[in-house]
């Protein structure tokens, strides 16, 4: 079997990753027990619902306009605030959960997001739905890496975490399809209160079964919160991502986007600095100059930049230039739905048997050239097996990308920084999705025609992910 061999995380910059053929001779080594599929399973479907959560208002939003009196301009402030808090904030909920207890922030935002989609699905007005998907997005922000963290340490480093990984991002990206379609049988068949109101019951299934599950992880000696770190990473992130949606609802141009953007860097750079003299970082600097951490979620970024993405514009292919509804056009993509599946199930044997390294490159091409196919669509629905075929392809690279940005990104790590190290990963996730739409809406525009404006942005789309595998087969080299 090939795995990462990664030197101690008090190592400095020449901490390089390695390769290594070693073939575990411990059966015990590949078995998970029956306490750790316990615990799988109650971390697997907090994360899935998290997962759902991300798309299931989207076709709602104009029937939830209507119902609650949002103006044309505020509905897309439902999904932004949410983007806001869960971006803005993942990185210092990871810290905490490494300070006070992963489980207690676990068990604590699993409660937030219970409450606040019991009072999203009561709303009467725009004023407490806004501040339930606020909650909402908190809520994602510390459940998010608390429980990767609780996951990642609870499963050894090799073929086991691997595997978890695996299913994790499987059901993951499993749930933003399932989103786009529970959201649209929820909202024509009862109410889209129900949007909301579907997360109740399950979190409190969470919350009955989890304290018997899972284990209290924290560290033995309990550092200070590096409270200037948190307060320039947060301030930065919650800048971008600001930004980056101006710039999707007004163009590039628009000034207030252009200093938000500006802002968000300036803040991420001191935060750079202030790591440097932190004497508890938020994260280490010795953490941020580790290549596989660096390069493994650049990759992560790409992979979730791109498919996310690619939804959006095949989302405007299929209503707008095919004349599908909505409802059919989330139904459509249960096959990518499927193909992420497959390709979350099977990493950890890829992974196993060629590496992480080998998942994030392989993945990316597949990826790319599945996504550069999607150019030959046209405007007749002739083009809809192309469509199929290659969402499906594309859904098996990405996640195979997707598992091997996690493997890598928390490889070599101690139980102590696991927190800190999903942390930065949820991180990436939630500013690749956040992305992605501004960016390719950015490209479409730039054409007269619709159609011949999405076969731009594929193509975009496309370069971006080979290139991503690329640098990354490049940067992390067997050394």
């Amino acid at each position: 079997m090939t795995a990462l061999d990664l030197p101690p995380a008090t190592s400095s910059s020449a901490a390089v990753p390695t390769e290594s053929t070693a073939v575990p001779t411990d059966p015990a080594a590949t078995r998970m027990t029956g306490r750790m599929r316990l615990v799988l399973v109650v971390l697997l479907l907090a994360q899935f619902m998290l997962a759902v959560d991300f798309s299931i208002l989207n076709v709602a939003l104009p029937v939830i306009g209507e119902g609650l009196g949002f103006t044309l301009g505020g509905l897309q402030w439902i999904a932004t605030a949410f983007a806001l808090a869960a971006a803005g904030f993942t990185l210092f909920f990871g810290r905490v959960a490494d300070l006070v207890g992963r489980r207690r922030l676990f068990l604590g935002g699993m409660a937030l997001l219970g409450a606040s989609s019991l009072a999203g699905g009561l709303a009467t007005g725009p004023e407490v739905l806004m501040a339930a998907r606020v909650a909402q997005g908190l809520a994602t922000a510390a459940v998010t890496p608390a429980g990767l963290s609780l996951l990642t340490s609870s499963f050894p480093e090799g073929p086991l975490r691997a595997k978890a990984l695996g299913l994790n991002g499987a059901l993951m990206s499993a749930g933003f399809t399932t989103g786009a379609i529970l959201g649209g049988v929820l909202t024509d068949l009862l109410s889209w209160r129900w949007a909301f109101l579907v997360n109740v019951p399950v979190a409190l299934a969470v919350l009955l079964v989890a304290p018997a599950v899972l284990k209290e992880s924290r560290p033995a000696v309990r550092p200070r919160l590096d409270v200037p770190g948190a307060a320039t990473v947060t301030g930065g992130l919650l800048a971008l991502v600001y930004g980056l949606t101006l710039a999707g609802e007004h163009g590039w141009t628009d000034p207030t986007a252009l200093v938000s953007l500006a802002v968000g860097a300036a803040l991420l750079a001191a935060f750079v600095l202030v790591e440097r003299r932190a004497a508890s970082p938020l994260v280490p600097i010795h953490v941020l100059k580790r290549r596989t951490v660096v390069w493994g979620n650049l990759a992560g970024l790409v992979a979730f930049v791109t498919e996310t993405s690619l939804v959006f514009l095949m989302t405007l292919y299929l209503q707008d230039v095919l004349g599908f509804s909505p409802l059919a056009a989330g139904l459509s993509f249960g096959v990518l739905g499927a193909g992420t599946v497959l390709g979350g199930v099977a990493a950890s044997r890829f992974i196993g048997r060629f590496g992480a390294r080998a998942a994030l490159v392989s993945g990316g091409l597949l990826q790319a050239a599945a996504t550069l196919a999607l150019y030959g669509l046209g405007d007749d629905r002739g083009g809809l097996a192309l469509l199929l075929a290659a969402t499906f392809a594309g859904g098996v690279g990405n996640m195979l990308a997707i598992v091997g940005f996690m493997v890598t990104a928390t490889s070599g790590l101690p139980d102590g920084e696991q927190g800190m190290a999903t942390g930065l990963a949820t991180m990436t996730q939630q500013i690749g999705i956040t992305m992605g739409t501004p960016v390719m809406s950015a490209v479409v525009v730039t054409a007269p025609v619709l159609l011949d404006g999405i076969g731009r942005a594929v193509l975009v789309n496309a370069a971006i992910v080979a290139a991503g595998a690329v640098l990354s087969g490049l940067f992390l080299r067997r050394t």
